[in-house]
């Protein structure tokens, strides 16, 4: 593993910045982005993991940018570390800092750029029963909760791009999303142009001026109904251009209603919509998993009545 070092400090740095490409990339372009954020006092880390290694498994890539971390952690003991991971780039930050708790007190902010935190739909499609079809399997994987245990120690911004009123064109806006975290979305920003979209500078840098800890939203009727959902077996979030496909099965308190929908490939799609007939979530599950579908909407169905 290479690594770019857009710039070179002098005694120790005020922060360290690591900026993490994702999958079929390399550092080139996520590189750009970070020289227009450093700051001269700031030494920028950008891994060039191979664009041809992204294919296969997320495992070894984890291990080289975890070594290239502990070996940063050592030179620059007291240094904070300021982080940006684009797409796959955020799940292995992801994965490091669960793998590594001890390493998030070091970090001042975590920027997590267009990552399906939830897994990505594309890959669940690829690979729907998991058996390991290349890269599918890992970036399908749901680190919903890994991602909101570290987002309530260490500052979390995602940004987010919507091409299409639902998805960056790659990945969809559900699957990026997750508490404690602040939330940006960027219109007619596309899932390749949010690795160095000028769009992207002021919004990290006023991030970076004030980086808080995001309180848990309040309580709402739709949240635990969503909770629910995701918690089924091998549900994966997905883009709601289907919406409008769906009929309603189930009519839920407080105006709610639970909608299904069957592509012609077999696969259950689910959505809640709220009393005016708006999309709150939509998801799938593969066909292995289409029974604890069945099986969760029949308990909605007993509590509705």
């Amino acid at each position: 593993m290479s690594a770019f070092q857009t710039t070179t400090v002098k005694n120790a740095p005020d922060f360290i910045l690591y900026a993490q490409h994702g999958w079929a990339d390399n550092a080139i372009a996520i590189a750009s982005l970070t020289h227009s954020l450093a700051t001269p006092r700031t030494k920028a880390i950008v891994p060039d993991l191979g664009w041809f290694k992204t294919w296969l498994r997320i495992e070894p890539l984890i291990q080289n940018l975890e070594g290239q971390v502990k070996q940063t952690l050592i030179e620059y003991p007291q240094t904070p570390l300021r982080i940006i991971g684009h797409s796959m780039g955020g799940l292995i930050w992801l994965e490091l800092l669960h793998r590594h708790p001890e390493w998030r007190s070091r970090v001042h902010s975590l920027i997590l750029v267009a990552s399906p935190v939830g897994g990505a739909d594309l890959a669940r499609i690829i690979d729907p029963f998991r058996w390991g079809i290349g890269i599918a399997r890992d970036l399908g994987t749901n680190r919903r909760a890994i991602a909101e245990s570290i987002a309530a120690e260490i500052p979390t911004l995602v940004i987010a791009g919507d091409i299409d009123n639902g998805s960056d064109g790659t990945i969809s806006l559900g699957s990026t999303q997750c508490a404690r975290t602040q939330f940006i979305r960027l219109e007619g920003v596309s899932h390749p142009q949010l690795k160095n979209s000028p769009q992207l500078v002021p919004l990290i840098r006023n991030f970076w001026e004030n980086p808080v800890l995001t309180p848990a939203a309040p309580p709402d009727v739709a949240s635990p109904i969503i909770e629910r959902l995701r918690a089924i077996p091998g549900m994966t979030d997905a883009h709601p251009r289907h919406f409008s496909k769906a009929k309603r099965a189930i009519a839920l308190n407080n105006g709610l209603t639970l909608r299904t929908w069957k592509n012609g490939m077999g696969i259950e799609h689910i959505f809640l919509a709220n009393a005016t007939g708006d999309c709150l979530y939509s998801g799938f599950v593969g066909w292995s998993h289409s029974q604890s579908l069945a099986q969760t909407l029949a308990e909605f169905q007993t509590k509705s009545r």
